[in-house]
């Protein structure tokens, strides 16, 4: 009888690695593909003096913006408009050397292919809350590594903004009203909480960025 019950727990382990691999897997074709859409679209510009690599080390912002030249933006504010599950943009986050696409919406379909804008939220530059959401197991990995002052750069088809981060927070899955009227222009980043638990998180991390001043970047 234990050979019996050790064999189907054998399977069962199997089974679950398996379709545990799977699911990474598929989350890599998709995220890969909402990058090339994103290049293809010109969405993309070089970071620093390439694209970011773990090769590579971490370069300070201080240092890389003084040589890089802000990209023309391809179109005007008012005609970005896009669509449920379109790659919009791009997120980069040059503490973790991350360059992640932006996608638009946060149903799990979106979450398979990056990182999902809020619909109910707005854009860049419109002085109000940007809220982000990603997965805490793929495309937010590593994200107990990020700490007040981190920065977040976010690239869109009419112009690349840059945030710092000011504040965290963690709060209950299901508390909505951190989506809010803020009366300013603040990037909120969220994932799941805590970062190593198994199964579905009961909480939500919450980073708060604010735009950072073109003397500041320099």
């Amino acid at each position: 009888m234990r050979k019996i019950l050790g064999a189907i727990l054998a399977i069962s382990g199997a089974i679950f690695l398996s379709l545990a691999v799977m699911q990474y897997a598929e989350h890599r074709t998709s995220m890969k593909k909402a990058m090339a859409e994103a290049n293809a679209l010109a969405l993309i510009h070089s970071s620093y003096e390439g694209e970011l690599s773990k090769e590579e080390p971490y370069k300070p912002l201080e240092t890389v913006a003084e040589t890089v030249p802000t990209p023309e933006p391809l179109i005007d504010r008012k005609t970005f408009s896009p669509k449920p599950n379109d790659v919009i943009g791009v997120l980069q986050i040059p503490k973790l050397e991350a360059e992640l696409p932006i996608i638009e919406g946060t149903d799990e379909e979106m979450l398979k292919k990056g990182v999902g804008h809020y619909s109910t939220s707005v854009f860049s530059s419109d002085g109000e809350q940007i809220v982000l959401s990603g997965h805490r197991d793929t495309v937010f990995r590593n994200f107990d590594k990020l700490a007040i002052r981190d920065r977040f750069i976010v690239k869109l088809p009419y112009g690349t903004f840059e945030y710092e981060t000011t504040k965290t927070d963690i709060v209950d899955k299901d508390d909505t009203t951190v989506i809010r009227s803020m009366g300013t222009e603040a990037l909120v980043v969220t994932t799941c909480y805590p970062f190593r638990f198994v199964g579905d998180a009961p909480e939500r991390y919450i980073l708060y960025a604010y735009p950072v001043k073109s003397d500041e970047s320099i």
